[in-house]
């Protein structure tokens, strides 16, 4: 069964798209935890970071650094910006499709919960 996020790639669920290419896929979440909050997803189903395998070493740095580039057209590279990735339920993973949280926009503060 396809997770949301793969509904999302395929079309399948509307999302606000902010930036795509052949690999990966960001949007801005529904339920955002700061004034920018885009989450960072790639096109390949990976269910979580601690399960990505060393064939997806390019993947995973093609995401980090798209990081920047999204960060930078939501006006948010020069004030700063948090990344987060969750890992397994406590680590407070709700999507079993890997992704990465760009948040920002406002002071963030440490530790984060």
């Amino acid at each position: 069964m396809p997770t949301l996020f793969e509904k999302i790639i395929a079309r399948e669920i509307p999302a606000d798209i902010v930036y795509e290419d052949d690999l990966c896929l960001a949007f801005n979440d529904i339920g955002p935890q700061a004034p920018v909050h885009i989450l960072l997803i790639p096109k390949k189903p990976i269910p979580r970071v601690a399960a990505a395998e060393s064939e997806d070493q390019a993947l995973l740095g093609h995401l980090l650094l798209k990081v920047g580039e999204v960060a930078e057209s939501a006006g948010i590279k020069e004030s700063g910006f948090r990344v987060v990735i969750n890992n397994g339920e406590n680590g407070g993973e709700t999507v079993p499709h890997m992704h990465i949280h760009l948040l920002g926009g406002r002071p963030l503060q440490w530790p984060p919960g």
